[in-house]
This record gives structure tokens, sequence and C-alpha cells, in this order.
């Protein structure tokens, strides 16, 4: 029903994620991987790749909808998840239902890290 909402779901990144993903996404760019590099550009530091953080976006929404299809999944990348050298980021990943019809339900998103939304304007949609 809209306005129904999912239990927040909390995601540890670390350094060693980024590496993994950037083998696994052929996503080697040096911002994701360097202090140096990446501040040497302006960043605060190491950062998350965007479509890492998109993607445990859509591992909530798979998880509050017991796998249902996902047929849409979107956003604006508004600020980088900076990951430290050791130990690990948190991720948090909210949801409300925003629409039902037609057999999709529209999720809409909330992802944020250290209480900054990393995300905008986040939404899924699932077949029902």
């Amino acid at each position: 029903m809209p306005g129904d909402a999912f239990d927040p779901i909390t995601y540890a990144l670390t350094r060693a994620d980024l590496v993994a993903y950037a083998e696994a996404s052929g996503d080697p760019n040096p911002i994701h991987q360097d202090e140096d590099v990446a501040r040497s550009v302006g960043l605060p530091g190491v950062i998350a790749h965007g479509m890492l953080t998109l993607g445990l976006a859509g591992r909530a929404v798979a998880s509050w909808t017991e796998g249902a299809e996902v047929v849409e999944l979107g956003c604006k990348f508004t600020n980088p998840v900076v990951v430290p050298a050791s130990g690990s980021v948190e991720v948090v990943v909210s949801g409300s239902v925003k629409k039902v019809e037609d057999g999709l339900v529209t999720i809409a998103l909330d992802v944020t890290c250290n209480d900054v939304k990393v995300l905008g304007m986040p939404k899924a949609v699932v077949r029902a």
C-alpha cells in the first residue's frame, strides 16, 4: 500500500569490497583504490563506485520484495561514499511504497552514508 515503509538495511563497505567490485565490473579507476589519486582530483578520499552504491539499493529492494522482478532502478549520484583505509563505512538503505498501479510497485528509496544522502531521487519499480 502507498506509504508502507520497509525496515532500513545497513551495508558495510570496505576497501576490499571496492577492489572486488572494480575487478568484477571492469572499472579500475584509481579514485576507488588509491588515496593519493582520489585526493589529487579533489575528492575527500577513496570513494565507492556509484554503481556499487546503487547496487546496494537494488539488493535492499530484492530483500524487501523477496526477489520480485525489478523492472526499473535509477538515481542521480549526488554525494560520494568515502571508504576509509581500514575498517568500513556504512551505507543505509530505506524505502517506502510510493505507488501501486497496473501490477507495478514504485518504491521511493533513501540511501545515506553518515546521515548524508548519497543518491538523489533513487527509486525502484518492481512487478508485484
